[in-house]
């Protein structure tokens, strides 16, 4: 059993030392050693293939940075692109909102009746006419009572 002492001046007991027994070294037959010396020399043709996975390797690790760095380098673009984008919507919206809040549609209305002489239109002076081939009409002419502006009567 084995007893603390505290402090800095311990007594040291002395073990008597089991010493190990000296191991000779083996004897290897020949035939073992020539197995050795086979295992550690690489033949050619190992080597070669060593060799082309090893470029093969570099090769592909290449273009594996190559393509994380693409992808790095595009994904910084959209975001700067997002970040115009958003610049200029916000740009467009500030731009409406001070026109639409510098009209004043009472000015206007008041302007047009009492300087220009506009008047709102009475019942009768609005025609509705069909036109059978587009959205534009050019007048060149008054239009007919029957409102159909065509050059056949067969379109209705």
């Amino acid at each position: 059993m084995a007893s603390y002492v505290y402090g800095n001046a311990v007594r040291r007991e002395l073990e008597p030392l089991v010493q190990k027994p000296e191991r000779k070294p083996k004897e290897v037959s020949r035939r073992v050693q020539k197995n050795r010396n086979q295992a550690l020399h690489m033949s050619r043709g190992y080597v070669v293939f060593l060799t082309v996975a090893a470029i093969v390797t570099l090769i592909a690790c290449v273009q594996y940075l190559k393509l994380q760095s693409e992808i790095t380098s595009r994904s910084k673009n959209i975001t700067a692109m997002q970040q115009e984008l958003a610049d200029a919507k916000e740009a467009n919206t500030t731009k409406y909102n001070s026109i639409v809040n510098s009209m004043n549609l009472e000015e206007i209305r008041d302007k047009a009746m009492n300087e220009l002489g506009m008047v709102y239109a009475i019942e009768g002076q609005v025609i509705e006419y069909k036109s059978p081939t587009s959205n534009l009409v050019t007048q060149y002419a008054g239009i007919p009572k029957s409102g159909i502006v065509a050059g056949s009567d067969e379109v209705n």
